[in-house]
């Protein structure tokens, strides 16, 4: 196996040492501050976990800006950045529930080059760089390429998660949702949009939906559904994905979200 390329490298170990103060913490550090609106939550993991990942990346190149999800904007984006959400799934965090997520990703023109996802507490990483494939390291064993699920609509698991943050996108959401339900074979809503891709890049979902996420959500998530040979495009089939309106999957389960999405227009 080829040794991975150099900014897969540097987004995996960014993304490893947040999980690691995530793990220090543990699932009963769940004090939280309410961002003011419900079920939205910042802890203070979050914030330490954003720190490290951003001393990471500094010390990589103090010149590239970085756009993290609690801290905000850090200098002029540009052209080129990173994207940084430090504890994807803080509602999960604080009810004590594991399955959350450490995601960043290297921004260019627009796209995601390289990114990773890191699952803390399942011991998982999943990294990819454009035009080099997506890869998935389980604990201390050799990484494994990553390739979306071969199986037919009537049997898909899809992900999907619901637009809390913006209700008046509800509607839409819901009618899409129904559809979905008579369309696949089941649907699942872990909490953790970042780790839903990384799962849908692995096969293990057949594809995501949702609506009203932000970059830090779904930009090394779509890097690697990407380059495990998926298609990832916003609600009306166009590259505003990054936005958060998001449809992910095999190019036949794509292509069945995509109808479903503008049905519920």
């Amino acid at each position: 196996m080829a040794p991975p390329t150099t900014l897969r490298a540097l987004a995996e170990r960014a993304a490893e040492r947040g999980g690691e103060v995530i793990v220090a913490a543990g699932t009963d550090a769940r004090s939280a501050a309410d961002k003011g609106r419900p079920g939205d939550y910042v802890t203070e993991i979050d914030l330490a976990s954003e720190r490290t990942i951003a001393a990471v990346f500094r010390a990589h190149d103090p010149d590239i800006p970085i756009l993290a999800e609690e801290a905000g904007r850090s200098g002029d984006l540009g052209d080129r950045y990173w994207v940084v959400d430090p504890l994807d799934g803080t509602t999960n965090f604080v009810h004590g529930f594991p399955l959350v997520g450490v995601s960043v990703a290297l921004v260019e023109h627009g796209v995601p080059v390289a990114g990773a996802v890191h699952a803390p507490f399942l011991r998982e990483t999943y990294g990819a760089e454009r035009g080099h494939g997506a890869w998935l390291t389980k604990g201390d064993r050799e990484p494994e390429p990553l390739s979306v699920s071969g199986r037919e609509a009537a049997r898909a698991v899809v992900g999907t998660g619901f637009p809390f943050r913006h209700p008046d996108r509800l509607p839409r959401y819901l009618r899409a949702f129904a559809a979905a339900l008579e369309r696949f074979e089941d649907l699942r809503r872990p909490g953790a949009a970042s780790l839903d891709l990384a799962w849908t890049a692995a096969g293990v979902f057949d594809g995501f939906f949702e609506l009203g996420l932000a970059p830090w959500d779904v930009a090394a998530g779509g890097l690697l559904i990407r380059e495990a040979g998926g298609t990832v495009t916003d609600w009306n089939g166009g590259d505003g994905w990054l936005g958060g309106d998001i449809l992910a999957g095999p190019p036949p389960i794509h292509a069945e979200l995509l109808a479903l999405a503008r049905e519920s227009t």
